[in-house]
């Protein structure tokens, strides 16, 4: 499997990453640890999990499992630790099932670091990723009414928080328990000012940003994309196959038995009239060419200039194993046409 700079960072990580919202909820921890060992054995380095999860649903009372599930891995395989990148990430304002919604702070990062740590039963943690910005953030469908001014605190506060929390950051670099930091749901903006913080104070640099990114959801191809290629910040991709419309499995406005759809109707905001022709035009090409849809979203996305790593997830083994096969994908430049003409029929479906 080819293998990307994670930033600047000196990290390597795998073109595909394995996403692990659902362990502990739609995917039980026997058949979670299958997928870690099946990704491992197909080449991918990093597993992608946050403080927050799982999902479908995520309640206060399961807040945190899918880490514990991570864990118990790495405890009862402690000689492969070297073998994989662990990712998590640290809450922020207005989630109330963890720290009641407290914003990122030096205080908040420390004691979720901690649990973090004992969770996933590592003296280390790879990558630590802020999951949203303090000061809100235009991704899950907020671009539709974004607007700046109302965001919390001003330039002054905000450069006082960035100093702050790459300072504490610093402090775990320093004492071996982290090696490399990235943000999250994050702007062009926003992400210009921690590089510009953390160059001018000689504090850790932020080596990615995770934002969603997708054949159906592209907004980072522009002043994000730019920054990414110009100032070596790599784009961990999450939701890939756009929740799993890219599949397939929705056409008809089906909705498979256990599928996110099932959980949540709306998955996140993407149903809605002018995702559908979209969707069916993106599986349309897959079929005409004779590919397989998942393969053919994962592939497309390892193409993108400013790629690290695509984030999935599969709430079964046998999906994994079919988003696996991505990475022995090539494109033609028919397919690749072929997905720009519906790209500009269809740019922003949702």
């Amino acid at each position: 499997m080819k293998m990307n700079p994670l930033g600047q960072s000196g990290l390597s990580v795998s073109e595909l990453a394995l996403g692990s919202m659902t362990w502990g909820t739609q995917t039980p921890e026997d058949e979670a640890h299958v997928q870690i060992d099946m990704a491992l054995e197909r080449g991918v380095n990093i597993i992608d999990t946050a403080e927050m999860y799982p999902v479908n649903p995520l309640s206060k009372e399961t807040q945190g499992d899918t880490e514990r599930v991570i864990g118990n891995w790495v405890a009862a395989n402690k000689a492969r630790r070297g073998e994989v990148l662990l990712a998590t990430k640290v809450s922020g304002s207005g989630y109330m099932a963890v720290r009641d919604g407290a914003p990122i702070s030096r205080a908040t990062i420390t004691e979720a670091f901690n649990n973090s740590l004992a969770s996933l039963q590592t003296d280390y943690i790879d990558l630590y990723q802020l999951h949203w910005p303090n000061r809100g953030s235009y991704m899950f469908r907020q671009n539709w009414t974004f607007d700046a001014r109302n965001q919390a605190g001003g330039k002054v506060e905000l450069h006082d928080h960035i100093g702050e929390v790459l300072e504490t950051l610093d402090d775990l670099v320093r004492a071996g328990k982290l090696r490399a930091i990235g943000l999250s749901n994050e702007s062009a903006w926003g992400t210009s000012q921690w590089l510009r913080i953390a160059e001018e104070r000689g504090l850790p640099r932020m080596a990615s940003v995770q934002n969603e990114y997708s054949l159906m959801c592209r907004h980072y191809d522009l002043d994000l994309g730019e920054l990414s290629v110009h100032e070596g910040v790599g784009l961990l991709a999450f939701s890939p196959l756009a929740t799993g419309l890219l599949s397939g499995k929705y056409l008809g406005d089906a909705t498979p038995e256990g599928s996110r759809r099932s959980f949540v109707s709306n998955l996140g905001g993407r149903v809605i009239d002018t995702m559908w022709p979209a969707m069916e035009a993106y599986v349309g090409v897959a079929r005409k060419h004779g590919l397989d849809p998942c393969q053919m979203a994962l592939a497309w996305c390892g193409t993108r200039p400013f790629m690290a790593s695509a984030i999935f997830g599969a709430t079964r083994v046998e999906q994994l194993d079919v988003a696996l096969g991505a990475a022995d994908m090539t494109l033609s430049d028919e397919v690749m046409a072929d997905l720009q003409a519906v790209f500009r029929k269809h740019p922003m479906p949702y």
